[in-house]
């Protein structure tokens, strides 16, 4: 996964329905910027530097992977989509939304196009008020003073009054409050690990991932699979037996839910493709006495990507013992797995192609995929 920086940005709109205009750039950022963190209220202000209606202004706070031009982009891709015309003067005037980055993170950042931190923002109180909201003790990279201490030293006597409105956040339309405990599953290179990190940090849950690197049998069982393959499978039922014991003992009070990259019973799936029969009939009566106890998810989400996609993510992660995976290897995985769940009459589950889907470069395809996990 990229790293993610929070950024914030300052909104304001003197033009229309201004209530309207402010909540559609939110929603905007949201579907191509990244998570929307915090919002401040809405504060009606003077029109500053020109004559003009009173503007709604509102800052956001936003993590996103996005690198600042690109952001400055969106943003103006935004300002655009929502009516805004190029400028007809040279000083300030009426828009239907304006939108500028504030802060990104500590960055700093002097250029033609785009200065960071925003060089006007400690001088102007319709930005330093609402941005006190969500963010009053973040410390200004170049003045070295909080924002609390900024709009306290702020000279601007400008009438500021807050409105009785609050701003809807896009991202809680996905939903997993009824969720305690998500699994991720699909084939090697599905983008299980990289789904169940998205969604543990945009939605705060409890992150559970598979030790599977650790597992000193692996790189030998791809060489020697048929030597390898019941050694593989008894360690992995005894490491996740203990880990996930572990992890689902340990509430966690300050997190929503819980969300893993595996379930348990993808040791069934894997054993019985890898191992012989009667060692498979042994390895399953030890699993159900293992696991007889261990909770089951109560969303069980399957990723299935044809077998072209998984062999480009294969080769793109570069793991050195998992270069000479075949392609009959990866269909009977699949296979093996569709056929394991037709047979949960139990368990919620939802499988979703993804084979023509990439979210991890594309904010679109996530969001899509989020809308087809939480419908």
């Amino acid at each position: 996964m990229k790293p993610t920086k929070t950024i914030h940005i300052a909104l304001g709109s003197n033009k229309g329905n201004k209530l309207q205009y402010l909540q559609l750039a939110i929603n905007a950022v949201f579907k191509c910027i990244g998570v929307v963190v915090k919002i401040s209220k809405v504060y009606k202000t003077p029109a500053f530097g020109f004559e003009g209606d009173d503007f709604y202004n509102a800052c956001i706070a936003v993590e996103t992977d996005l690198k600042p031009k690109k952001v400055l982009k969106e943003l103006q891709t935004i300002e655009v989509a929502l009516g805004r015309k190029p400028k007809m003067t040279k000083g300030y005037e009426s828009r239907e939304v304006d939108l500028d980055i504030l802060f990104f993170e500590d960055e700093i950042l002097e250029e033609k196009m785009l200065t960071i931190p925003h060089l006007e923002l400690h001088k102007r109180k319709f930005v330093l008020e609402p941005l006190l909201d969500i963010s009053k003790d973040f410390v200004h990279p170049v003045l070295k003073k909080s924002v609390e201490l900024l709009l306290s030293e702020c000279n601007d006597d400008s009438e500021i009054e807050p409105l009785n409105f609050c701003l809807e956040n896009p991202g809680k339309a996905y939903t997993f409050n009824n969720r305690s405990y998500i699994a991720i599953e699909g084939n090697i290179g599905a983008g299980k690990t990289s789904l169940a990190n998205k969604i543990a940090k945009d939605f705060n849950a409890k992150l559970i991932l598979e030790r599977f690197a650790d597992n000193p049998f692996l790189p030998k069982f791809y060489k020697e699979p048929e030597r390898y393959a019941f050694t593989l499978e008894m360690s992995f039922l005894a490491d996740r037996y203990q880990q996930i014991s572990d992890d689902l003992s340990q509430l966690d009070l300050f997190k929503d839910f819980m969300v893993s990259d595996y379930d348990v019973f993808k040791s069934l799936i894997f054993s019985k493709i890898t191992l012989q029969e009667d060692e498979f009939r042994l390895y399953r009566k030890l699993f159900y006495q293992v696991y007889k106890d261990i909770a089951k998810p109560d969303l069980y989400i399957y990723l299935y990507q044809n077998t072209e996609r998984l062999q480009a993510n294969i080769k793109k992660r570069g793991r050195n013992y998992e270069k000479d995976i075949k392609d009959d290897y990866l269909e009977k995985i699949n296979a093996g797995y569709l056929e394991f769940l037709k047979s949960q009459q139990d368990m919620n589950v939802k499988i979703i192609d993804i084979s023509d889907k990439d979210f991890v470069k594309s904010r679109e395809d996530y969001l899509w995929l989020l809308n087809e996990i939480t419908i």
